[in-house]
């Protein structure tokens, strides 16, 4: 080391600062080629999101809104839009107070272990209806308001994603006014049943909203390309008000919370003694709530199956089969490739099979009809081996590695004026035996006879019927002996999936 005078090792360093300083106003003299974000701009999607001027969003079981004057954190703390934080922020959690935990040691041990699991129960859904509310707040305060005022999507669009959410915030509103009116001044439930069969019919306004979700989730899917929206979405998943959660996720909350009711429902009878007025009237509100479903699910399916409908894409008018005007259920739909290993979109209505290519035209997705559609009433089907090959060709080369061909069917009209034939390759054992037992389903109803066959045997047509409602079908799986109805575990386990079942393979 060098030892230095401290008066000289002074002038040196005021030198070096000087120098630095005549250095950087230069440079600010300068005039500058870069294009500067306007902060107001940058900023703006802050602004938007929370009404508070340095944006913060408030904890958990609050709706995005302005902050208290207790917060003192000032204006200039909060963090810029586009710069990067030093941490993760932190994600807002769901408040998981359970009912015993609101009472106190006296209170707790003056109600039995089987009542205070009823109020368990109760509280459950009591705050399963507050969190709902929140979401639903949420969605149009942090989302939708903020992409119409920044113009990211047309009031068109946002209304065709979003939907009604507002009107549904206080049908769930009034079930809280219900359940606080109904508690005691020792916090419990005592009947919650009537309570529920008045408000449950409320939800048949769900209908709308469940059968437009499909498109909805097409557009907003298709909106997602553009860059604007893009960035904005992804914004939002990062804030902390988020819960990770993407946009589509709280717009299938709703949904999500309508399959819950029976099981809330189920839960809270669970635990009232035999001898409660409430056990009839819950089993009452069960039995309504499975209507209600069954009623949504319905329009949701025929939804589903005109959606589809519209997209298909007729090379010429020879395609259109009369029978699609018909078809009112899709049993399911998928990606399959055909013998040369080609792509094929495959959809199984109630009346007629529709093999498509996937197409785009004028940046919407659309499925040109590939040969013409097969009626159900004249469809047969044969279940292939594994390596088996048949009808003049070879799967050799056909499929990644040269290997021989697994888990293949075949389809084929018995109309003379169609002679079509079409051997289709799925991806694994599970989503065939899925189009196989769709196909069975499928042809039982409109063939009039239940499909009962052996590996490699074909279904002939039986007398052409006009039904189309969905009936348990006869399972034969590929590596199980021939059976007419379902026997087995995996037999079981597959029933369940098949109406309207989208087979992603």
């Amino acid at each position: 080391s060098v030892s230095c005078h401290p008066g000289v090792l002074l002038l040196l360093l005021n030198r070096a600062f000087k120098k630095i300083d005549e250095r950087n106003m230069s440079k600010l003299c300068e005039p500058s080629n870069k294009r500067v974000r306007s902060l107001a701009k940058v900023s703006s999607l802050v602004n938007l999101i929370s009404p508070s001027k340095n944006g913060a969003v408030r904890r958990f079981g609050q709706t995005i809104q302005s902050m208290s004057s207790r917060d003192t954190k000032s204006p200039g703390m909060s963090l810029k839009a586009g710069s990067k934080a030093s941490g993760p922020t932190p994600t807002k959690r769901r408040n998981s107070t359970l009912w015993s935990e609101t009472l106190d040691v006296h209170q707790k041990s003056t109600f039995s272990t089987k009542e205070i699991k009823r109020q368990e129960a109760i509280y459950e859904l009591y705050r399963g209806e507050q969190d709902l509310i929140e979401d639903l707040q949420l969605a149009r305060k942090a989302y939708h308001d903020p992409m119409l005022k920044l113009s990211i999507m047309t009031e068109e669009e946002l209304a065709h994603i979003f939907g009604d959410l507002d009107a549904y915030i206080p049908l769930h509103e009034e079930l809280l006014v219900k359940l606080t009116e109904g508690t005691g001044s020792d916090g419990t439930v005592a009947q919650i049943g009537q309570i529920v069969i008045d408000w449950l019919p409320r939800l048949n306004a769900y209908k709308n909203y469940c059968s437009n979700q499909l498109a909805a989730k097409a557009l907003l899917d298709q909106k997602k390309q553009d860059r604007r929206v893009q960035d904005f979405l992804q914004r939002c998943l990062e804030s902390p008000f988020s819960r990770k959660l993407d946009l589509w996720s709280f717009l299938d909350i709703p949904r999500s919370r309508l399959v819950k009711y029976p099981l809330l429902l189920r839960e809270i009878l669970r635990h009232t003694p035999p001898d409660h007025p409430d056990v009839t009237s819950l089993e009452t509100a069960i039995t309504i709530i499975q209507e209600i479903l069954s009623d949504i699910n319905v329009r949701k399916g025929e939804s589903e199956c005109q959606y589809y409908i519209d997209k298909l894409e007729f090379l010429d008018d020879k395609q259109r089969d009369p029978l699609i005007d018909k078809c009112k259920t899709l049993l399911c739909h998928g990606e399959l490739r055909n013998k040369s290993g080609s792509r094929l979109h495959v959809f199984l209505f109630s009346e007629l099979l529709v093999l498509t290519r996937p197409v785009t035209r004028n940046e919407r997705s659309c499925f040109q009809v590939y040969r013409q559609p097969i009626p159900v009433r004249d469809l047969a089907m044969e279940d292939l081996q594994d390596g088996e090959i048949r009808m003049g060709g070879s799967f050799r080369g056909a499929f990644t590695n040269g290997e021989k061909a697994k888990n293949v069917f075949r389809v084929s009209s018995l109309d003379p004026s169609h002679g079509q034939t079409h051997t289709l390759h799925v991806s694994d054992v599970y989503h065939k035996q899925q189009w196989l037992n769709c196909l069975r389903t499928a042809m039982s109803q409109q063939q009039g006879a239940p499909a009962r066959v052996q590996r490699g045997e074909t279904i002939p047509a039986k007398s052409h019927s006009s039904e189309n409602e969905n009936c348990p079908p006869p399972v034969s799986g590929p590596k199980l002996r021939p059976q007419t109805l379902s026997k087995t575990r995996l037999d079981q386990k597959l029933q369940g999936s098949l109406k309207r079942k989208e087979t992603g393979v």
